[in-house]
């Protein structure tokens, strides 16, 4: 049995949820990004109600209808992409989500933007945009470096889109060092 939990976003989160299952009495379930599988032991619907008790008061929901697991598969793939995690290289971002989520680019697509109001590009680039706010804020990469970890052709490439979406270059925004200026993965939604 698999459950699927909305907002994970990082691997904070899986240790949170891993440590609520063992405090539930499942320390062998694993624990993905948005996911938990439970191996030996099936929980029972008061035990789901009890893990839906504890990771709500963290930011995390349990979601059973088939669209939001799949859209929280996409997020979750795309997480994965903008944090460098895995480099796309020489595939497109639409190969990789199909290839991904065994399922076809186009209705993965229409399904995620009748659902969230941006297409997955726009959601990509935003997530992409907060990596790079947050690797500026750290200030140990150079553009240079932060481009090629995020995919981008060229630091000029990832400038003009991170002015683009923000309105500002990335070097006024390292100047800024205002962490007001980032949004946690969670609440990205539509572009400004």
């Amino acid at each position: 049995m698999k459950l699927t939990i909305k907002n994970m976003v990082c691997d904070r989160c899986i240790l949170v949820v891993k440590n609520i299952m063992a405090q539930v009495g499942y320390p062998t379930a694993t624990v993905v990004m948005g996911e938990v599988t439970f191996h030996d032991q099936q929980p029972d619907n008061q035990t789901i109600d009890t893990i839906r008790q504890a990771i709500e008061p963290l930011g995390f929901e349990l979601i059973s209808n088939k669209k939001q697991v799949m859209i929280e598969h996409i997020k979750t793939a795309l997480i994965e992409l903008s944090h460098g995690n895995v480099r796309l290289e020489s595939i497109k971002l639409s190969d990789y989500i199909a290839e991904k989520l065994k399922q076809d680019y186009q209705s993965l697509s229409h399904l995620f933007s009748a659902v969230e109001g941006v297409t997955i590009e726009k959601y990509f680039i935003q997530l992409k945009i907060e990596k790079i706010k947050e690797l500026l804020v750290y200030d140990e990469l150079s553009q240079a470096e932060i481009a090629y970890r995020l995919d981008y052709s060229s630091p000029a490439h990832l400038s003009n889109q991170f002015k683009q979406v923000t309105g500002m270059t990335p070097g006024a925004f390292k100047k800024l060092k205002d962490s007001k200026q980032r949004r946690s993965l969670d609440q990205i939604k539509t572009p400004h």
